[in-house]
């Protein structure tokens, strides 16, 4: 099944000099037998509006997600168990302006586009020092009050080259938003593989080693398509 939502360029807005500097000093070691799908981003104009279309589209509900502080951006999440889709809109356009993640959403955000696939990784520490990257933690807290916090690894670096960026989650797996209730229509079990486009080789050595369903394919750096698995057959955004 395929929807409206469309893929972008992700190589406009940020420098890769840094990346290609890391990976030719990190060789091919690599933890990435520990890699997961955590995440996939959805760049939307309207939050409301896109996840009705994904309701209507392909079953697929949401949940309120939270405000990106300092950013200008907010969220919707949508659960699919063991991992999750994030749509992510502007929804204040002067504080978006002064943040680089702020700015890459606002750039894309005109379209209902796919934007990028985060990891989900067990030692973030490791990969950082693989990768010559220093882990940010980050926490929000949820609408019941539960706070949620984790680090990110190469998320500027990997937007700005169309590659993964990582994630630990500081949290027990019953909090993992993928976990989070939803009224679907359908039952997912999650994200099944993923397309992405640019350079194979350079992919390699960001990730080393691993066990994900990496599709890639000719075009732009970074996410093309996601395939979604569920008890109504698969879905393909």
């Amino acid at each position: 099944m395929l929807s409206s939502f469309g893929c972008v360029d992700s190589t406009a807005l940020f420098a890769t000099t840094s990346i290609d500097t890391n990976l030719a000093a990190s060789g091919r070691r690599s933890i990435g037998s520990m890699l997961r799908f955590d995440h996939a981003i959805l760049t939307v104009a309207d939050l409301d509006g896109a996840s009705q279309r994904l309701l209507d589209e392909h079953g697929l509900d949401s949940v309120p997600g939270g405000r990106h502080a300092g950013h200008g951006t907010a969220n919707r999440l949508v659960p699919l168990g063991p991992d999750y889709l994030e749509l992510v809109a502007v929804v204040d356009p002067t504080e978006a302006a002064d943040s680089p993640f702020g700015r890459w959403v606002g750039a894309h955000a005109f379209a209902d586009s796919l934007a990028g696939i985060c990891l989900r990784t067990i030692d973030i520490v490791s990969l950082g020092r693989r990768l010559d990257l220093v882990p940010v933690p980050m926490s929000r807290v949820r609408p019941d009050g539960i706070e949620l916090s984790w680090r990110l690894l190469g998320l500027e670096a990997a937007l700005g080259a169309g590659l993964p960026f990582f994630i630990e989650w500081d949290v027990p797996p019953e909090d993992y938003p993928g976990r989070a209730g939803a009224a679907h229509r359908i039952d997912p079990h999650g994200i099944s593989w993923v397309e992405l486009g640019g350079d194979a080789e350079r992919l390699e050595r960001w990730l080393g080693k691993h066990d994900l369903d990496l599709r890639i394919v000719d075009g732009p750096p970074g996410l093309q398509r996601v395939g979604i698995e569920t008890d109504a057959g698969e879905v393909v955004l």
